[in-house]
């Protein structure tokens, strides 16, 4: 098989993905100097791209893959395809949010009210259609960056992207509306999507990082419970699917088997043993492929 030439965004992205590609079993090395980054895979080539630019390389077949937010491929109307869903961003597993934000003290209260103000994004393109689905006309200009810093002295509003909405609230910005939700997404060349043999490797590939951000929130515990107590130590027990439960040497006793999310260990493990589970042992997991 030839290579697969595959994008990796570089910028706010870039240290997460090389962490999940990680976690999926593939390891990068990067060069401070270099945008070709090494893989450890023969049928795979790799470089570092702006996010922003990424769909309109796959498109074009400069690259054949690439991972990079849907919203960018709504923006730069990239006729690519997305193959899937990646739900992790520069914070944490979330999808992200191009917000409508103003100044908290602001008279403009909904998008009609914006009607020959001046709004300040990345997203132009998203912005303008969004004005133009409320019939609202409106200037939209271009912002490089610091995007929050630019009301109301430069503009009247803003359309920016949040994970969590803390920056907008520290710089006293009020969200009016959602514009597009977004999260990152496994993209195609319509060419090379499809050729079967680089299809099916960048399909191998989205399953194990999906696998990979299945488990980033999750671990497995084993335990061990006589038969008499089971039903109690199930009912305590959040599970994936049903619990793995297997006999033991020992007729009277099972082993269980089960993941849970990791943030709920600390409330269980405590009913666990009180509903007298024995041997309990928590493992990280590296995937989960449902």
């Amino acid at each position: 098989m030839s290579l697969l030439k595959l994008g990796i965004p570089k910028g706010s992205l870039q240290d997460a993905t090389i962490d999940l590609m990680s976690r999926a079993g593939w390891k990068i090395a990067l060069s401070s100097r270099s945008y070709v980054p090494t893989i450890d895979d023969p049928e795979l080539s790799c470089l570092l791209v702006r996010a922003q630019e990424m769909a309109r390389y796959v498109q074009s077949g400069a690259l054949e893959a690439g991972i990079t937010g849907h919203d960018w491929v709504v923006e730069t109307r990239a006729d690519v395809q997305e193959l899937a869903e990646l739900v992790y961003a520069k914070q944490r597993l979330a999808r992200v949010k191009w917000v409508l934000a103003v100044p908290e003290d602001s008279a403009i209260r909904e998008p009609k009210d914006l009607e020959g103000k001046v709004i300040a994004t990345e997203v132009v393109g998203i912005t303008q259609s969004y004005l133009e689905n409320h019939g609202v006309t409106a200037r939209v200009e271009f912002s490089w960056g610091a995007t929050e810093v630019k009301v109301p002295e430069l503009a009247d509003a803003i359309v920016e992207v949040t994970e969590t909405g803390s920056s907008l609230r520290a710089n006293r910005l009020r969200i009016l509306d959602t514009v597009l939700e977004s999260a990152t997404v496994f993209i195609m060349n319509r060419k090379a999507a499809g050729d079967p043999a680089k299809r099916e490797k960048a399909e191998n590939l989205v399953l194990m990082l999906q696998g990979a951000i299945a488990a980033a929130t999750r671990v497995g515990l084993m335990l061990n419970v006589r038969r008499e107590n089971l039903d109690a130590v199930l009912a305590a027990l959040p599970a994936l699917k049903n619990p793995t439960i297997s006999s033991l040497s020992d007729a009277d006793w099972v082993a269980v088997n089960t993941i849970i999310e990791e943030s709920v260990v600390r409330q269980i493990l405590p009913r666990l043993k009180a509903a007298k589970a024995q041997g309990i042992v928590e493992y990280p997991l590296n995937k989960i492929v449902l």
